[in-house]
């Protein structure tokens, strides 16, 4: 979407993104925001290529606008979120200045973190960083498979200099990013068994960008972990777009859960 696509989308409706952008010296992170900052943080990580905007529907979702502060945020490298020209391709540096995110909200309450295709690992990376700000994880279209890596006819002519010149620069972004995946998910092994939250796991049998093996790969390296498969046989890639009511459910009964949970927590002594 262009910034005039974004404003027109939003220009009759009452409830409106907020703009943030959080920087260092290395590092820049744009995020988009919905809802109060003091209910719980729904922190959605994009996959590649991508923007905030691809999780248009969930951020315009008014039950979730009342359950979470969603943050939707665009990796480091892609839109708003470019500091440097080279694409910064390692899962630790990326989960790393992603959950600066959650310092915008207030409410001292953990976190579900969604991520989707790429952006999976990447989530799962930030719950094992941070796993005491981190209550639910939800790996959607998950690539984490580092022997299930997909490769098209045409994904080497997008390493080629002449050719990098003509695409836009979230391809480029998302072609480097696809040749150090597999090292990149090989370094992320040891840490499945790390997670200590709640997983979900959702694949499509339909997905043409996922293999849907990586399915079988989240059942193995999670068999220890309190963690629920759901597969949808007719379901393509984006889960979050095409089956948004089932996301929405999902998402609601966790946010009861862990306000249960947090109750509990205040109530002991």
């Amino acid at each position: 979407m262009t910034e005039r696509e974004v404003r027109a989308h939003y220009a009759g409706r009452s409830v409106k993104p907020r703009f943030h952008t959080l920087e260092t010296d290395s590092t820049k992170l744009f995020v988009a925001s919905i809802g109060a900052d003091t209910l719980p943080p729904l922190l959605l990580i994009h996959g590649a290529p991508g923007a905030w905007y691809g999780y248009l529907r969930m951020l315009d979702d008014s039950l979730l606008q009342q359950r979470y502060h969603i943050l939707s945020i665009e990796r480091p490298g892609y839109g708003k979120s470019r500091k440097r020209r080279r694409a910064v391709t390692s899962i630790n540096q990326q989960a790393a200045c992603i959950s600066q995110a959650l310092s915008l909200n207030c409410s001292r309450k953990p976190a579900v973190v969604l991520g989707r295709s790429y952006g999976a690992p990447i989530a799962a990376r930030l719950a094992t960083l941070h796993p005491d700000r981190v209550g639910h994880l939800y790996l959607v279209s998950a690539a984490i498979d580092p022997d299930k890596e997909k490769f098209f006819w045409f994904s080497g002519w997008g390493r080629m200099p002449f050719v990098k010149l003509f695409l836009p620069r979230s391809l480029n972004i998302a072609t480097a990013e696809k040749y150090s995946h597999a090292a990149e998910l090989r370094q992320l092994l040891p840490c499945w068994t790390q997670l200590c939250m709640p997983v979900t796991v959702m694949q499509g049998g339909k997905d043409w960008i996922i293999d849907p093996g990586n399915f079988d790969f989240a059942r193995r390296v999670l068999a220890n972990t309190d963690a629920r498969f759901i597969y949808l046989p007719d379901a393509g890639h984006v889960i979050t777009s095409s089956h948004h009511d089932l996301v929405e459910e999902l998402l609601l009964n966790t946010a009861d859960s862990l306000y249960q949970q947090s109750a509990l927590s205040a109530r002991r002594p």
